[in-house]
């Protein structure tokens, strides 16, 4: 907990958890809070929100179905203290949800809720930066103690992940080079995975073609790549393993 961590940091003697008043400084904290659940099936909202109250009592929650209400929730609220974050909704593909986060918002923790238990799945999202990967069959008990870890500055995963071993080079590689791009880089290179043409990123990002040309030119330098065909190739490699029931 922040006030235990501060006391130990400070050489004062850590207040028992049971103290009434540690308990009403965190009881304050938590009411303070903002949570955000991102994810487009309104029964798994619920449940998630569920989770949440038990976590966090009296934190504001807001709710959001699709990458464009998430963006326009965190523009609005950019001091959120976590967003729990669906891999598969309305405007995402892939990773690309969890990367536009950590690069548009890198201040706000984010905790992974998928149905995708797969251990590469889980490994990249760590790898990407989220604080915490959480099964949607995880009980909400445990779910309440996950989110609770995250709120704390803490990380989770499930106990029966071991994430010690270090991924392989190039797949190491690649994410650390996707993790470098911007937030637009990252929708730009969402669309080229779809296949939408310069003309038509610019229209559903509301600029010029000329920008989107810049945005494609910087993708391949960072992802050292010679074409869009490689970028997504690229992209590709690291989401096969994650279109399974996300």
């Amino acid at each position: 907990m922040k006030l235990l961590r501060q006391q130990i940091n400070a050489g004062m003697r850590p207040i028992c958890l049971r103290d009434p008043a540690m308990t009403s400084d965190l009881v304050a904290e938590r009411k303070r809070m903002r949570i955000v659940i991102a994810d487009d099936h309104p029964l798994i909202r619920g449940a998630l929100r569920q989770a949440v109250e038990g976590a966090a009592t009296g934190a504001r929650i807001a709710e959001c179905g699709d990458l464009d209400e998430l963006t326009k929730e965190l523009d609005a609220n950019p001091d959120a203290d976590l967003v729990l974050l669906d891999l598969s909704m309305p405007g995402v593909r892939g990773f690309s949800g969890l990367m536009y986060l950590r690069a548009q918002h890198p201040g706000i923790p984010v905790a992974v809720v998928s149905a995708n238990e797969d251990r590469a799945v889980i490994r990249s999202c760590i790898d990407f930066g989220a604080s915490a990967f959480i099964p949607k069959t995880t009980e909400i008990e445990e779910m309440r103690r996950a989110i609770r870890a995250v709120l704390d500055g803490g990380a989770w995963t499930p106990a029966d992940v071991d994430l010690s071993a270090p991924a392989d080079k190039d797949t190491a590689e690649t994410i650390r080079r996707l993790a470098s791009l911007t937030p637009q880089q990252v929708r730009v290179l969402m669309m080229l995975s779809e296949g939408l043409l310069n003309k038509q990123i610019a229209y559903e990002l509301s600029v010029s073609e000329a920008t989107v040309k810049a945005h494609v030119s910087a993708i391949l330098t960072k992802l050292k790549v010679e074409s869009r065909t490689q970028a997504v190739i690229a992209a590709s490699k690291i989401e096969a393993c994650q279109w399974k029931d996300s």
